[in-house]
């Protein structure tokens, strides 16, 4: 879709945008892109890639009224919210890191050593957690109560294991973990769902300022908010934001640490399951290249 073409679109919406626009490829669900109205605001823009994205989106609109009610952090206020576009206007500070759509090379928006990221992002970790279980039912929000998580894992691994099949040491570590009954925790919160740094804003000096993509926040294990963190800081910074998440009241076990690397290395699983709802020939030649 050209600039012209999302610029008729915004403007059936009443959104009147000047020709100039930045867009971000690498989103799965949506063409995500940064536009200026004609007043100078700035907004973010959401063109969903598929026609089937309206219960989605209606889902994540229900997400963002109730995060936004618990969150000091800032999240995404949708102005506009159809199944042809989604529209917010932009907020502050930058995502901790992004992408080159092109080189996949990371670009980091702040000191990926700053004191202040660990704190500030304990701390959203804990609002969020916090939320409400009643409310999240009330709007009708997807909840895995604690014996359901290993349930769901089962489940996805033998339809990715049928469908797209699984490399012999990748399932059993899965079928290991499925199987270690302590690293599963007795309590299920609501959380983010895909959080990593490249989800959370910052100020330049780390701070974290918001937190963006809602799209798969549910009732769940928390380890799964951990797991990006690992994958970009490391061991040792998990172990930190672990401990600064107990310290300020965060609720964890003792195999919280263990859990988040057993979540992290499913990331595999997690594309397969994702390549094979929305049966894109591209996520599901990218899934089969990481199972095996």
């Amino acid at each position: 879709m050209r600039n012209k073409e999302i610029q008729a679109l915004a403007a059936r919406h009443n959104l009147q945008l000047i020709d100039q626009m930045q867009f971000n490829e690498m989103g799965l669900d949506f063409k995500v892109g940064f536009a200026t109205d004609t007043s100078g605001q700035q907004w973010l823009l959401r063109v969903p890639r598929r026609s089937d994205m309206g219960p989605q989106i209606a889902s994540e609109k229900a997400i963002l009224e109730l995060v936004g009610k618990y969150l000091n952090v800032q999240v995404p206020h949708w102005q506009i919210a159809t199944p042809e576009l989604v529209a917010y206007p932009l907020l502050q500070g930058q995502p901790a890191l992004t992408f080159d759509a092109q080189t996949y090379a990371v670009s980091w928006n702040m000191d990926k050593d700053s004191l202040h990221y660990i704190p500030s992002l304990a701390q959203a970790l804990v609002q969020l957690h916090d939320i409400p279980a009643e409310e999240v039912k009330n709007k009708g929000i997807k909840v895995l109560e604690p014996e359901d998580l290993r349930a769901e894992i089962a489940e996805r691994l033998q339809l990715v294991k049928s469908e797209l099949g699984i490399g012999k040491e990748l399932y059993k570590r899965y079928q290991a973990w499925l199987d270690n009954d302590p690293l599963w925790p007795d309590f299920s919160k609501f959380i983010h769902g895909d959080l990593y740094a490249g989800h959370v804003l910052t100020l330049p000096d780390g701070t974290v300022s918001g937190i963006i993509d809602w799209t798969t926040a549910h009732m769940s294990d928390i380890a799964l908010d951990f797991a990006g963190h690992l994958n970009i800081f490391g061991e040792e910074s998990l172990k930190n934001l672990i401990a600064e998440y107990q310290k300020q009241g965060g609720e964890v076990w003792d195999h919280l640490f263990e859990q988040s690397a057993e979540r992290a290395a499913a990331a595999p699983l997690a594309y397969g399951y994702f390549a094979l709802e929305t049966q894109d020939e591209q996520h599901l030649k990218g899934a089969k290249a990481q199972l095996h």
